[in-house]
Order: structure tokens, then C-alpha cells, then sequence
């Protein structure tokens, strides 16, 4: 008999489900447009030099892109603003929202988690794979952990062979 023949792969035989969350992260390309650049001296928006812009601007470099439109200074900005750059980015993007890259990201990555069938976790032994190339926000393992706790035996966070318990369902 070969040595390898008697290697048993326990984590296999576990019958433990490893869920990598990184595998739901969002694929599209986010931009960011911070409002900024369209102020006076970085603190007021004149409407007519932010008019002219608006109609002089080349939209369509938003083509299939994820908007994510920000103001990175203490500004006050006034909601219409913000409404003529959605309006005119909206026939060209894929999407635009009020936010960082950041808060644009996360909530794609929640929108996909919400979206998803758990059902093939009921009773299962679930492990929420922690760490990987491809970030995934802690909002995104709260959700998870949030819509799994019902449904599975146990959860657990880490890698098969050295987790961290999280919650196990009482007998």
C-alpha cells in the first residue's frame, strides 16, 4: 500500500461548505467624479460656469462605467447639482450613485448578497472563507453571517483547517 493511499483528507470529509464572499464582489469598473473640480477656489459652485461645463463636457467617457459621484471638500453643494451630472451621465453609465468608490462598492456587494438564494445552505456547516487578493467589505460578512444564522448548523470564519467559531445551532 502506498503512503498516499493512507493521507486521509479530514477537511474534505468534514462535509464543511467553504464560502469565498470575494467571489461576489463586484466586477464593474466603479469611476469616481468628485464635484470639486467644478467649484470656485474648491468651496462654491457658480451656476453659470458649472452650466457651461455641464454642456461642454464629453459624457460619453462614462460609456458602461459605474458612477460613483462624490464632493472630497467641506462644501456645500446644492442637490441640483448633483441631479445634472446624474442626468447626464445616466445615458451612458451603467450606473450612478451618490458616494465614494468605496460606498459604491460596498453597496454593489450588498445588493449581490441580497439578491442571492440561501437555500442551498440550510443545514449545512459553513465555513466564510477571511482573507483573499479581492476585498471584501465587513458589511458584506455581517450580511452573510446575518441571512446564514437561521438556516445553517454552524458557521465558522477563517480556512477549513483553523477557523473561528461563530455561531452554532443548539440542539
Amino acid at each position: 500500500m502506498d503512503i498516499q493511499d493512507k493521507i486521509i483528507n479530514k477537511v474534505a470529509q468534514s462535509g464543511l461548505m467553504t464560502i469565498d464572499l470575494a467571489h461576489y464582489a463586484p466586477t464593474q469598473d466603479i469611476v469616481e467624479y468628485d464635484i470639486k473640480d467644478n467649484l470656485f477656489h474648491g468651496l462654491i459652485l457658480k451656476e453659470k460656469d458649472f452650466r457651461e461645463f455641464v454642456k461642454n463636457h464629453d459624457w460619453s467617457q462614462y460609456s458602461g462605467k459605474t458612477v460613483a459621484i462624490t464632493c472630497s471638500t467641506d462644501a456645500i453643494v446644492p442637490t441640483w447639482a448633483y441631479m445634472i451630472l446624474a442626468n447626464k451621465m445616466a445615458p451612458y453609465a451603467q450606473g450612478v450613485s451618490f458616494g465614494t468608490k468605496e460606498d459604491i462598492y460596498r453597496d454593489l456587494f450588498l445588493k449581490t448578497l441580497n439578491e442571492m438564494d440561501y437555500t442551498p445552505y440550510t443545514d449545512q456547516r459553513v465555513v466564510i472563507k477571511g482573507c483573499g487578493d479581492i476585498p471584501v467589505p465587513e458589511s458584506a460578512f455581517v450580511l452573510f453571517t446575518s441571512k446564514l444564522t437561521p438556516i445553517v448548523k454552524s458557521i465558522m470564519y477563517g480556512e477549513p483547517c483553523s477557523t473561528v467559531p461563530v455561531y452554532k445551532r443548539k440542539s
